[in-house]
């Protein structure tokens, strides 16, 4: 079993920033990619960005700019820095990865975290 804990959430004014967390923990080989989602009352959960083992990085294109994804594969963590933060901004993140679970498969699995509230302010 595999847990992914988020921490950062909370309540910013418009222009802000805030810089979210997620550690992941468990008994797991490896992590391939790791990532951020986020969803509002109402909307579908939407990609926000990601990070694969690698470095490399996707944005969606409305975060583009704003937002910086990192890892720290030793710490088997991942951060998102928000900055200039809008309203729009304002739902529930979630930290999404692709796990490897074991030497014995290559098969990936994806986990999510319990997700934390980012609210923007006007």
């Amino acid at each position: 079993q595999v847990q992914l804990v988020e921490s950062g959430g909370g309540l910013v004014q418009a222009g802000g920033s805030l810089t979210l967390s997620c550690a992941a923990s468990g008994n797991f080989f490896s992590i391939a990619t790791m990532g951020w989602y986020r969803q509002a009352p109402g909307n579908q959960r939407e990609f926000v960005a990601d990070i694969d083992s690698a470095g490399s990085t996707k944005y969606a294109g409305a975060v583009k700019g704003r937002f910086t994804i990192s890892r720290d594969n030793a710490k088997n963590t991942v951060s998102l820095e928000m900055n200039s933060l809008k309203v729009e901004d304002t739902a529930v993140y979630y930290c999404n990865a692709g796990i490897r679970t074991t030497a014995l498969s290559f098969r990936v699995e994806t986990y999510w975290g319990q997700g934390t509230q980012v609210t923007v302010s006007s």
